[in-house]
């Protein structure tokens, strides 16, 4: 059977062959080369008889001749060739090897096997240009009848500089070599860039390339990299994958990469689109990485991408580089519907990245001329970790993969975020972590569901509302303020936890159930209602019940209740401190009334054993409606009053147990006793029992 690594094997070993094939010197510096420099200045046709050359002297040479025959040419030289006809010959055919075949059905593509060695080559130091600005100048031979666009036979190869000036639609064949292939700006001339080319230079997009269609998919495994100065095209046949791993470089305003995709399809996109400021068409890069995040004069680097309809990925979970850098005075993100399918962006990193811009859905650099027509989700990889630094303004879905965390503000003043919510379409899902960390700007979340878990670490206000608030994971307030309104609860939530003193959990007129546990350090507004665990701590500014099912942990601090205090349920000391204490307060009750109810098993005055020391429980202890622990006199250690527990209780129970009046001393002596009288005769009898057996061994040795 034929597995993933076999396949692998055999697509990288099928994509050497046709480096080393097409990729190889061409014929013409062999012995027997005709030479046509002198027909070629001269302006004449060239009738090809084999493998041609022509020197192009520096400076600028405009050929109005044509090619024509049975062979292949090779530029050399220091000087640019200018093509200002079509030309059209053919590959010996000793040499014509691709195959070319058109599969799909009723929605056909053609792909390219095994592709011919370059008819064309174009040395390093030397320039061709096709065309002058018009319609013709392109050297081709179209045999095949391939849907939907002209596949060139005569593939090419450059290790100098193809210009492309042509204002048609057109192919150039598969390319290789590791040069320059350019095409200027405002051409308005499209080059089909088809099938899988092993091409290791810069590709200069000036106006508009076609990267796959429906009717062919597109491949540059090796290219390093990708000047766009106009509108980069991709698009894909059926249930087919393009994946592009290039940077992506603009040095001019009014660029983009605009995406299409079929059904079943998807575009993954590895490298950044980022701004060049050096290296010119060759090396294209960019001296320092902040100025993608910060607006340059005339706007020259705004970049963007326009996904219509498509599903499109940035990274493949490898990489950490966001592949939109900037904000939106720098970047725009546009999310459209096309033939009825919405589109979907998909973040899949291996560690943190920032997108400081929105995802809208208006028109070109309009980003928010209009909400986003699409799905965002973040990549369930280990490591994912995606902050968004803006306000979001897709009318979609937000999906967080189990292991991946998507945080909402960076956390920084100027860079806080937020989601679209509030219907069902505007769903989060959420099996990851949700983290919210506004700084100022208070955001509002509806829909919320999944296994993950929700973490508020801003200073803003974060709200949930509805009652479709369902996610099962943990509850965090680390900072700020979450607040519950409009029917949105916590009761599915695994655990809540406030983890400092100035967490604050704002459940409003409806109050808070417990269902699962509340723990921590910080406040909780509003009324609380005990079904599950609630541990000390924590201070309730409203009022507090609980119910036969609750159970309350008094921890090292007691619980803090300003309103009203009902009591039922269990009471839990094994967390308490270990410091033995004249008085131990359990809740600190701060309200006017007067505490109701009791612990169960634990009315007014009953007696427990802690650390060794006898407490009797009140409900009247305190200013009078604190519930309090107070020793005993008979048991009472030293030391001061204590708003904390004492130590574990010798019996070993959750529960604090009740001490009636005992039965003294006498039964202990009796257990000892009887533990003796068992003791005793066993070891006598073990004495004796080795003896003989000793002298059973001693005897049969001699």
């Amino acid at each position: 059977m034929r597995t993933q690594t076999h396949r692998t094997a055999a697509a990288v070993g099928a994509l050497a062959a046709v480096a080393f094939t097409i990729g190889a010197p061409s014929p013409s510096a062999a012995a027997g080369t005709q030479d046509v420099t002198a027909d070629v200045l001269a302006g004449r046709d060239v009738t090809l008889t084999g493998d041609a050359v022509v020197t192009v002297p520096s400076g600028t040479t405009t050929y109005d001749g044509v090619f024509h025959g049975e062979g292949t040419l090779t530029v050399r030289g220091g000087g640019t060739l200018i093509l200002t006809k079509d030309s059209d010959f053919t590959l010996p055919k000793s040499r014509q090897r691709q195959v070319v075949r058109t599969q799909g059905g009723n929605h056909p593509y053609t792909t390219v096997t095994n592709p011919d060695p370059p008819a064309i080559t174009v040395e390093s130091g030397a320039t061709l240009q096709y065309g002058t600005g018009g319609g013709t100048g392109l050297i081709g031979h179209f045999p095949y009848n391939t849907p939907g666009y002209q596949l060139n036979q005569l593939n090419v190869r450059v290790d100098g500089t193809l210009r492309l000036s042509l204002t048609r639609t057109f192919n150039i064949g598969t390319i290789s070599g590791s040069g320059l292939v350019t095409q200027p700006r405002n051409m308005w001339g499209t080059l089909d860039l088809a099938g899988t080319h092993p091409f290791s230079g810069v590709i200069d997009n000036g106006t508009g390339m076609a990267v796959g269609r429906p009717e062919f998919p597109v491949a540059l495994p090796r290219a390093r990299a990708i000047l766009n100065q106009g509108s980069w095209i991709i698009d894909t046949p059926l249930y087919q994958t393009i994946t592009l791993r290039q940077d992506f470089y603009q040095r001019e305003y009014g660029s983009d990469i605009n995406v299409h995709t079929r059904p079943g399809s998807k575009v993954v996109l590895t490298g950044q689109y980022s701004y060049s400021d050096r290296g010119g068409d060759t090396h294209p890069s960019l001296s320092i990485p902040a100025l993608n995040w910060r607006a340059v004069p005339h706007q020259l680097n705004k970049r963007g991408t326009n996904i219509e309809g498509a599903d499109v990925q940035w990274g493949d979970g490898t990489t950490h580089r966001i592949f939109m850098p900037g904000t939106r005075d720098t970047v725009y993100i546009n999310l459209h519907s096309a033939s009825g399918r919405r589109s979907r962006l998909t973040f899949d990193y291996n560690g943190p990245v920032t997108l400081g811009a929105p995802i809208g859905g208006g028109r070109y650099h309009d980003t928010l001329a209009a909400p986003g027509a699409g799905d965002v989700v973040i990549a369930g990889t280990r490591g994912n970790d995606v902050t968004f630094a803006a306000a979001q303004y897709y009318d979609g879905s937000t999906t967080v993969g189990k292991g991946a965390a998507l945080r909402l503000g960076s956390g920084a003043k100027g860079g806080d975020g937020s989601l679209m919510t509030g219907t069902a379409g505007r769903r989060i899902v959420n099996d990851g972590t949700l983290f919210v960390r506004n700084v100022s700007t208070p955001v509002r979340l509806a829909q919320v569901g999944g296994s993950g878990a929700l973490v508020q670490s801003g200073a803003a206000t974060t709200t949930l509302t509805g009652d479709a608030v369902t996610y099962t994971g943990t509850t965090t307030v680390a900072k700020g303020t979450l607040a519950l309104r409009s029917g949105a609860t916590l009761l599915h939530s695994r655990a809540i936890r406030l983890t400092s003193a100035g967490a604050r959990l704002d459940a409003g007129t409806s109050g808070l159930r417990v269902a699962t546990s509340l723990s921590g350090k910080g406040t909780v507004r509003g009324a609380v209602t005990n079904d599950g665990l609630v541990t000390g701590g924590l201070t309730v500014t409203g009022d507090c019940t609980q119910h036969a099912k609750g159970e309350l942990v008094l921890r090292e601090r007691p619980l803090k209740v300003t309103g009203g205090l009902r009591l039922a349920g269990s009471l839990d000391m094994s967390a308490a401190g270990t410091a033995p204490a004249p008085e131990i307060t359990v809740v600190e009750h701060g309200g006017r009334s007067r505490t109701t109810g009791a612990f169960d098993g634990l009315p007014e005055g009953a007696k427990l054993k802690l650390a060794d020391t006898d407490y009797r429980i009140r409900y009247n202890g305190g200013d009078g409606n604190d519930v309090v622990l107070t020793a005993t006199g008979a048991s009472r250690a030293p030391g001061a009053h204590t708003k904390a527990a004492a130590g574990p209780s010798a019996v070993a129970t959750r529960t604090a147990n009740t001490a009636a009046d005992g039965f003294g001393w006498w039964p202990y002596v009796l257990a000892l006793g009887l533990l003796g009288g068992l003791v005793f005769p066993a070891t006598l009898r073990t004495r004796r029992g080795r003896g003989r057996r000793g002298g059973g061994r001693h005897a049969a040795q001699q």
